[in-house]
């Protein structure tokens, strides 16, 4: 094990979040590595310090005594103070500065927010230390924060950090990494001190090399429920199909994470469905009464030519902004310190300040975190209020183990404290999935969410973050939360969803949404749902009302798609005997199938249904559109990730070439960056030594 992986690990111990095994890897690294165990000691100590003086304020001559202490050891110790030294002061003035002023206590009123946005390097511990004790000390006494949360903008200490002469600013995290018990890093992960001040990248304060950002993946943490593709069923057997619509697309951008970070996804990592739902089609708006349009569409198999493919898309109805009903939103948000890296808690607090800027006096605002424990940080603000509720994101830090359940049931009460008759009453839980601490297990916190769900409350859940990201938790979550799963890996993303398409994450046109299909055995002979695996509903759940199912955004797209064996084909789908007892009879028709949709309105409680049939000459008299098209080849590259025994004739350059055709205007570029990821992934896996990888139309020199 190399020293910055023991690092990050002693830091999960610390803050309880190690599991046994990387416990195991730990102590045994220890047996044989002083610095690392120096490592260990220091933080042991600290973290008992923490626990011990967590309560105190700081004086107000903070400042002083930090001149005067480094004064003394100038004195005692000679002027240069160069190497060791400079590391032992600093890492005596960090640890100065959080016993005495109490981080624990006080930072989550604002004082965090200036360590965090405004912490600059110096040229000398002592200059270090001087900028330090301005921060907490001045010019607003921290003991008056206790009680009201701190407005004050970092921007009011930049004159006196201009002032001493700072030579350059820390990345951020420079103490905020220190404020959990587990104290994860003194130092910014691109920072080190040398005998003349900060450098580049290079060692921390025990001499290990600094930890990278991303985990490494040996000690990867990551939960996913296993996935076992849908197998094709026998019409004769079987002529119904019924599943709940998922609107969810937190596979496809964390696949695109993995691959962006030149590493292949894991198979259940891949969920079709959500790949193929990340993207909009150009379905035909709804008419009428009904809140969305269906659309039916089929052609040849990409992948396997002896079957069919069948497309189903539904379209939600867009709502004008003006006309969207007023919202209680609660911003739950995890500030354990699992997410402390930049592309969890950070990349969550910028993108939580786009989605600010689109808010009206016709929404509130509350936040809640949890960590240690759960609090309320900002009560339900009206969103036209925008500096006060960036001020309450700015001042969010990282630090602690994960008291989820608390966080969830405090931010129902706030939600349900606030709530409006008529409105759009929702909790947006952003975090990386790891509940340890209080209810932990995914049942417990699917009984508190659903019983949430029948009072009127929805969840919409955010994941950030690698490592130890739970997508299988998450998505439970959700799915029993009557809301919808995102994965924001990048800035884009955040963009995205919390901007571009704000209307159909936050606002629910459509409830427990259903789909069946009826296959007509004269023409069908056997038929395989592509994805949806954990989606499948029995066939008496379609007219059940109590069964719970997907919901529908405003302006939303949902996307599914069959595999047909057509009838009269020789191929062999069923080792099930013939029945005894019964004899099939078939009605003439020149319907391929019939699909039936039943849907609630958001407040209501009983369905409404919707019915649709496609011919036969549907699936060869018309040519293919762009959305069946697209939609496909994001399919194919589905069942190249997940490795399916279904992917027949499937191929990376079948899917680049599809994929292009079918881009159409593309607006945004999303069609674009598809394409490009189909590129990598077959880079990464002929990389791996998968058999049958080929380039074609590549140019030679």
């Amino acid at each position: 094990m190399r020293h910055h992986e023991c690092k990050q690990l002693i830091s999960l111990m610390m803050d309880n979040e190690a599991t046994d095994k990387q416990k195991l890897l730990v102590a045994d690294h220890l047996k044989s590595c002083p610095s690392c165990r120096a490592y260990a000691d220091k933080l042991q100590k600290l973290s008992s310090l923490l626990r011990t003086w967590k309560d105190e304020l700081p004086s107000p001559d903070l400042e002083q005594q930090f001149q005067n202490k480094f004064d003394n050891r100038r004195q005692t110790g000679g002027s240069s103070m160069k190497g060791k030294k400079y590391l032992e002061a600093v890492f005596a003035v960090v640890v100065l500065v959080v016993l005495v002023g109490g981080l624990q206590v006080y930072a989550k009123k604002g004082l965090q927010a200036r360590l965090h946005d405004a912490a600059t390097v110096a040229s000398s511990p002592v200059q270090l230390a001087k900028t330090i004790a301005s921060a907490v000390s001045a010019p607003v006494h921290l003991a008056r924060m206790k009680s009201s949360t701190d407005d004050i903008s970092a921007q009011q200490y930049e004159p006196y950090y201009a002032g001493q002469g700072i030579a350059g600013t820390v990345q951020k995290g420079l103490l905020a990494e220190g404020v959990s018990y587990g104290m994860r890093g003194v130092l910014s992960n691109d920072v080190k001190l040398s005998s003349t001040g900060f450098t580049s990248r290079g060692e921390d304060v025990i001499g290990c090399p600094l930890p990278y950002s991303q985990t490494p993946s040996e000690f990867s943490r990551e939960g996913y429920n296993r996935i076992y593709d849908n197998k094709f069923l026998e019409v004769a057997q079987n002529p119904l199909s019924t599943f709940s619509i998922d609107v969810d697309t937190a596979s496809y951008s964390n696949v695109r994470r993995f691959l962006n970070n030149n590493q292949m996804p894991p198979q259940d990592a891949a969920r079709i469905e959500e790949m193929v739902n990340y993207f909009s089609y150009n379905y035909p708006q709804p008419h009428g009464d009904d809140p969305f349009s269906l659309t039916l569409e089929g052609s040849a198999c990409p992948w396997n030519t002896e079957h069919q493919l069948v497309l189903v898309g539904v379209q939600g109805k867009k709502l004008d902004a003006q006309k969207l009903p007023a919202s209680n939103l609660v911003f739950l948000i995890d500030t354990s310190g699992s997410m402390q890296s930049a592309d969890k808690l950070e990349l969550l607090k910028q993108s939580f300040r786009l989605l600010v800027q689109q808010l009206t006096a016709n929404e509130r605002v509350a936040i809640v975190t949890y960590a240690g424990s759960a609090g309320l940080v900002l009560d339900s603000t009206p969103g036209d209020q925008k500096d006060k509720i960036v001020n309450a994101i700015n001042g969010l830090y990282a630090g602690g183990s994960t008291a989820g359940s608390a966080g969830i049931q405090l931010a129902y009460e706030i939600a349900k404290k606030n709530f409006i008759s008529g409105g759009n009453n929702r909790v947006v839980l952003a975090t990386d999935g790891d509940f340890n601490v209080g209810v932990s297990s995914d049942a417990e916190l699917v009984r508190i969410i659903e019983e949430k769900r029948k009072e009127g409350v929805f969840l919409t859940v955010l994941g950030f973050g690698t490592g130890n990201y739970q997508d299988a938790k998450m998505e439970q979550l959700a799915d029993k939360g009557n809301g919808n799963f995102y994965y924001i890996d990048n800035l884009n993303e955040g963009k995205k969803v919390l901007v571009s398409e704000l209307g159909s994450t936050l606002f629910t046109i459509a409830k427990d949404v259903k789909i069946q299909i009826e296959f007509n055995p004269a023409h069908v002979k056997a038929y395989r749902l592509i994805g949806y695996e954990n989606r499948i509903l029995a066939k008496e759940d379609f007219n059940d009302d109590t069964k719970d199912a997907g919901e529908l955004g405003a302006g939303h797209t949902v996307t599914a798609l069959y595999e047909v064996v057509p009838a009269g084909s020789a191929e062999v789908v069923s080792n099930v005997d013939a029945l005894k007892y019964q004899k099939q009879t078939v009605s003439p028709s020149e319907d391929l199938l019939t699909i039936k949709l039943r849907y609630k309105a958001p407040d209501a409680d009983v369905s409404k249904l919707i019915e649709q049939s496609l011919k036969k000459a549907d699936i060869f008299d018309k040519p293919v559109s762009n959305n069946f098209q697209f939609a496909s080849a994001v399919a194919e590259l589905g069942l190249l990730l997940r490795k399916s025994e279904h992917k027949g004739k499937s191929s990376y350059d079948h899917v680049v070439s599809a994929a292009t055709a079918a881009k159409g205007d593309d607006a945004w570029g999303y069609r674009a960056e598809f394409i490009d990821l189909v590129k990598k992934a077959q880079l990464l896996d002929a990389s791996s030594g998968a058999v049958g990888i080929q380039f074609k139309g590549e140019p030679t020199e």
